[in-house]
């Protein structure tokens, strides 16, 4: 009689996790650790340029922190893993870049590594490509014959996980100072001019109509009035104005407006056009004009505005001795 006996399966050999190759989400992940906090910072600064004054300290400041941002990344990518044999995002997914024959990569491999994953980055099938590759390459490590292998039973010699989290906040609160930037340099004032046009649209006819109307039987409280709505620039030249109708002989004078437009406006200064009408005189010599004129107003310490500057611009006539 014959046995037949069954040969019992081989066992299958199972790959050492130790210098296997890295996964794709592996190599993902340290990539974002690697790269994106600082193109978060570079893309931040970069924006903030645009926004703050050219060529002044602030944009100076954006710029320096992107050359500095670009410094370290340029650290952790090409010198730290040919010190210590990691980047910090390779470091804290346990992975690492050698030639394919096992020998290191230097800076300058490295530096090449890098440029040559433009090529990845145009096409994006290079940076898909470690899924189905059996090396799990990407058209970078094609063409500077490297690969990713996993080193768990490997510590770099400092503490990643730290220094992850000291990456990761200093980039956000990169990107936050840069947002403040932006807001400060132009959000801000661009609040503070729509604030300034509210008021003076409000303020502005009043102001203007309560310096140029005054009574003979109030003359000194209404000049002193008008002196105290002034700048001191312009303090001066109405104060010489009243004295010339104080010498004459003083009439009621009132005006009032019935349009007005903003020509421009900052924060602490703006520029309106009025058209005023008003009355000089009593009965029976009585006569009704109009007038229109350009004030600027600047605002003093405080919140209040005052008159800087006023331009006739159509000198007081009455209505009709036009036509």
């Amino acid at each position: 009689m014959t046995v037949v006996v069954e040969k019992p399966p081989a066992a299958a050999v199972q790959e050492s996790p130790r210098n296997a190759l890295a996964s794709w989400h592996l190599r993902a992940g340290s990539l974002a650790v690697d790269v994106l906090p600082a193109t978060a910072v570079v893309a931040t600064m970069a924006l903030a340029c645009f926004t703050v004054p050219p060529r002044g300290v602030w944009w100076w400041l954006c710029i320096a922190v992107i050359g500095v941002v670009i410094l370290l990344v340029l650290v952790n990518r090409l010198l730290l893993p040919t010190v210590t044999g990691w980047s910090v995002g390779r470091a804290l997914f346990g992975i690492a870049v050698a030639r394919r024959d096992g020998e290191p990569i230097g800076p300058w491999g490295l530096l090449l590594r890098d440029l040559a994953h433009l090529l990845d980055t145009v096409s994006v099938v290079g940076w898909l490509w470690p899924l189905w590759d059996s090396g799990r390459r990407t058209f970078a490590d094609m063409l500077l014959r490297t690969e990713v292998r996993r080193r768990e039973s490997a510590e770099p010699p400092f503490n990643v996980r730290r220094w992850t989290t000291v990456v990761v906040l200093g980039a956000a609160g990169l990107c936050v100072a840069g947002a403040v930037t932006s807001y400060a340099a132009v959000l801000a004032p661009d609040r503070a001019t729509d604030q300034t046009r509210a008021q003076l649209d409000a303020q502005g006819p009043k102001i203007v109509a309560q310096m140029l109307t005054y009574d003979p039987k109030s003359l000194h409280d209404d000049f002193a009035r008008a002196l105290s709505l002034a700048t001191p620039k312009y303090r001066t030249q109405l104060a010489t104005q009243q004295e010339m109708v104080q010498k004459g002989n003083p009439v009621i004078n009132e005006y009032w407006v019935t349009d007005h437009a903003i020509q421009s406006a900052a924060p602490d200064r703006a520029t309106m056009l009025m058209f005023m009408q008003g009355r000089r005189g009593a009965a029976p010599d009585e006569r009704y004009i109009s007038a229109t004129v350009r004030v600027t107003f600047a605002k003093d310490g405080g919140s209040r505005w005052l008159v800087d500057d006023l331009t006739v611009l159509t000198k007081p006539k009455p209505p009709g001795s036009g036509k």
